[in-house]
């Protein structure tokens, strides 16, 4: 067959002049050179047992292409669920020019999770690579990402911490609710996008409202807007561009780091914020984290203040807007709790708002529904089996979160918004990673769920809204079509 295809490209051949002739010539050889590579891997990826069934699709290419159509559709897991039917809830690929098996399978990606550091390790597109440099905590392996999750993570989770932040965030928010009028369209994600970044840099670097921060703010998206990207550096390309923009941000934050040195107290006892543990830490072990790291993770850490927060918070005015029932009772639940803090002259603390049980189960539902982290690539350091399949050695596993959370076998009507489904479900189990997972599990989620509760408390207590038309975007990244736009009215007594 394959000499057929040749045969027929040297017949069209010579319908061109001389000058084509030779330029189809080329590219029959090259044509010729692919087709036995192919076949050549083809016989060697015959030879494996224990494979999950698949097919690795085109050179190459594989099957990225339709992954990326199927992306951009209304319902991206559909490149999953037309091979789990085919081949099972584990299955090969070749997405993203990396053989690949793909699991939508909550044990198998589970045990993945787990082995993160040893048998795993992150796998990302060359451009994020360069952009986020070898000292990143997304790219870290071994003790040291170890100790820098737990340091962040221990922090964030901290009492004291959510203590300060929860008034931070309190005064966000009010601040931007301010400017909102009766009539007023208001664009939901434009707003919690800006709550939620300087939420995130007050608690990475105390840094306040102010000129410094809308620097950072805007160096910020020029860098983000290159994270996935040709991986060409030439002047005037998209990732030439986001590099001198990091290192715009490094030196910021640089300044930053000389300044709190100057004034640190060298006991250690002021811990106020993520770079004041991190600069603890470096006068405890002398060059355990260099300047250069704590900066480069200053602005990695940046990236939820950009993206996963603030679509959490849409999302769940998103799915709210299409529930009445659920909006009333989960404005119910906060009126209770606003009057009750009201009666006794009392400030909502952060535990008042960790502990709305249909407010927790709201925003457990958006992140199933949402997923706003549509799964992790990670590659194989060793030939590996689990249940019963196996991943090769340099090959990658797509632990595709959003399948798992859309699976009827995990989920009754998976694509109905339904808080009350977890008030008798477990969000810590297998099949619910919005967060990740194992090692990597992410340090500030307690920080999100409380950014969010604190976001819906002050939305369904003081206004009611309706929502224009729009739609939810999921790649290559979840985001509303038209910025979630809502008409607001206060109610009386915030007139």
């Amino acid at each position: 067959m394959q000499m057929e295809c040749l045969g027929r490209l040297w017949s069209y051949s010579c319908c061109f002049d001389g000058v084509q002739s030779w330029k189809l010539l080329i590219l029959v050889g090259i044509v010729s050179v692919v087709f036995v590579v192919w076949k050549k891997d083809g016989k060697y990826r015959a030879k494996r047992t224990g494979l999950p069934l698949g097919t690795l699709g085109w050179p190459f290419i594989g099957e990225t292409l339709e992954f990326i159509s199927c992306g951009y559709s209304t319902r991206p897991e559909s490149f999953m669920d037309k091979r789990r039917r085919l081949y099972g809830k584990v299955f090969k690929s070749h997405l993203l020019g990396s053989p690949t098996i793909v699991s939508t399978d909550p044990e198998v990606s589970k045990v993945v999770l787990q082995n993160d550091g040893r048998i795993f390790v992150p796998s990302y597109p060359k451009s994020l690579n360069e952009l986020m440099g070898k000292s990143s905590i997304l790219l870290l392996n071994g003790n040291m990402q170890k100790k820098l999750h737990g340091l962040i993570g221990s922090f964030l989770k901290s009492p004291q911490l959510k203590e300060q932040i929860t008034v931070d965030i309190e005064k966000y928010v009010l601040d931007s609710m301010r400017s909102w009028e009766d009539g007023q369209v208001v664009y939901i994600q434009d707003e919690t996008k800006k709550i939620a970044f300087q939420v995130l840099l007050k608690a990475l670097m105390s840094l306040n409202p102010g000129d410094e921060l809308e620097y950072l703010k805007q160096e910020f998206r020029k860098f983000i807007s290159g994270l996935v990207s040709i991986p060409v550096k030439l002047p005037g390309t998209r990732l030439y561009k986001s590099l001198q923009a990091k290192a715009n941000m490094v030196k910021m934050v640089h300044r930053i780091i000389e300044d709190r040195k100057e004034n640190y107290n060298n006991n250690g006892s002021r811990q106020e914020d993520v770079l004041d543990v991190l600069l603890h830490e470096t006068n405890n072990i002398t060059g355990h984290f260099t300047r250069d790291l704590i900066s480069d993770n200053m602005i990695d850490l940046m990236i939820p203040g950009e993206d996963s927060v603030p679509m959490l918070m849409t999302l769940a005015v998103h799915y709210l807007t299409s529930c009445p029932l659920a909006l009333q009772q989960l404005q119910e639940e906060n009126m209770k709790l606003k009057e009750s803090k009201e009666g006794k002259k009392e400030p909502v603390t952060w535990s008042d708002y960790m502990s709305l049980p249909f407010t927790q189960n709201v925003i457990t539902e958006t992140l199933r529904l949402g997923n706003i982290i549509t799964g992790v690539l990670r590659k194989s350091l060793q030939d590996i089996e689990i249940k019963g399949h196996l991943i090769p050695k340099g090959w990658c596993v797509f632990t595709y979160f959003r399948s798992i959370h859309l699976d009827e076998d995990n989920y009754e009507s998976p694509y109905k918004f339904n808080p009350w489904r977890w008030q008798e479900k477990d969000p810590t189990g297998s099949s619910f990673t919005p967060f990740g997972g194992g090692h990597r599990l992410c340090p500030g989620l307690e920080i999100a769920r409380l950014e969010a509760s604190i976001f819906l408390h002050l939305l369904v207590t003081r206004y009611s809204w309706e929502a224009e038309e729009d739609s939810v975007v999921s790649f290559p990244t979840v985001h509303m079509k038209k910025n979630m736009p809502i008409k607001v009215k206060k109610f009386t007594s915030f007139s």
